[in-house]
């Protein structure tokens, strides 16, 4: 397609310096061999490479495209297998299905921080075992495979790694806000109230620092890609301070 091709024809190959392992074994991992396969390389570049002269572009336009692929395949993906389901609960599975923290569980999974070409700083940081790098880079594939090969691929990818998430017994479906907001109402609390501390990075890329409180008894700060996450977050955080497990 034309955005690999807008790369040039040594883009792949140079890409491929600096990685633990090579794509080609990423591409059976994730069942679809690429036509165009600087496309491939631009989705496992990290900004941070951007700086050494050699790569010109990011995963970061990919990320995006996979974000928005994501939850329409994870959304077919769930009409399918809940004929049954209420939108309230379609909607509970989707956002836990497409979260950062389920997008870093398969990336983990995938092993991506192995394929990622960092920038010297990132990689002495341990960039390939950051969270938020691997939820990002596991996006930015989809976003390569719906360019090489459509929305059949990409669902293909999707249903492999999602599917089972998506059918594991006892998932759970409320999310740290809703458990946050059932353990004030057993301590007969008001309702938790959220606020924005900090918005950092740039327009395209922010990064939202939330904090909550719940009648001064229960608090707690997090970070996120958009402030739903950062919200999450900070629930988390605020039911870690009381006891309260995150994951049951």
């Amino acid at each position: 397609m034309a955005v690999g091709r807008a790369l040039g024809p040594d883009f792949f190959a140079r890409a491929m310096t600096g990685r633990k392992k090579t794509p080609v074994s990423l591409e059976k991992k994730i069942g679809h061999r690429f036509k165009d396969k600087s496309l491939l390389a631009q989705a496992l570049t990290h900004v941070s490479a951007i700086g050494d002269g050699k790569y010109k572009i990011s995963y970061q336009r990919f990320e995006f495209l996979g974000d928005h692929v994501l939850g329409l395949a994870v959304s077919d993906l769930l009409l399918r297998e809940f004929p049954q389901a209420q939108e309230g609960e379609l909607s509970q599975r989707l956002s836990d299905l497409v979260r950062k923290e389920t997008c870093a569980e398969i990336g983990l999974e995938l092993d991506l921080g192995s394929y990622v070409y960092f920038g010297r700083h990132e990689l002495q940081s341990g960039g390939r075992k950051k969270k938020t790098i691997l939820a990002d880079v596991c996006e930015a594939v989809i976003g390569a495979v719906y360019l090489d090969g459509g929305y059949a691929a990409a669902a293909k990818f999707i249903d492999k790694y999602w599917r089972p998430r998506a059918l594991a017994p006892g998932r759970e479906l409320r999310d740290a806000k809703t458990r946050l907001q059932e353990w004030a109402q057993k301590q007969g609390l008001p309702p938790p109230s959220y606020r924005q501390v900090e918005r950092k990075g740039p327009d395209h890329r922010p990064v939202f620092r939330i904090a909550v409180e719940v009648h001064g008894i229960a608090s707690g700060e997090g970070e996120g890609a958009t402030k739903r996450d950062a919200q999450r977050a900070a629930a988390e955080a605020a039911l870690a301070a009381q006891g309260v497990k995150v994951d049951e």
